[in-house]
């Protein structure tokens, strides 16, 4: 006689509910509002570069955790840096 099958979880009435972990997420905060000394400037790449990936697009906001006015201004110095050629369109490109 075979063993009557099971399924790969196993029987659930059998087993304890299980607890949803909770998910604790850290508010970002806007590193701009927080340190008013800081300036948004397209004359200044190596802080922008912080601001893109290495393919060379704008991190977008929930990532960088900047607020919506500091975001605008961020995109706008980045595109302008672009234009004058302090920072690149694109990433390096790496032909294999």
């Amino acid at each position: 006689m075979a063993a009557p099958s099971r399924s790969p979880r196993g029987n659930r009435r059998d087993q304890k509910p299980r607890r949803k972990r909770r998910i604790y997420h850290r508010r970002k905060v806007c590193r701009f509002c927080a340190d008013s000394s800081l300036v948004i400037s397209y004359k200044d790449p190596k802080s922008l570069r912080y601001f893109i990936t290495e393919r060379g697009k704008i991190i977008p906001r929930r990532l960088s955790g900047c607020c919506a006015k500091h975001q605008r201004t961020l995109t706008r110095a980045i595109k302008q840096a672009r234009t004058i050629a302090f920072l690149p369109f694109v990433g390096s490109v790496d032909l294999r």
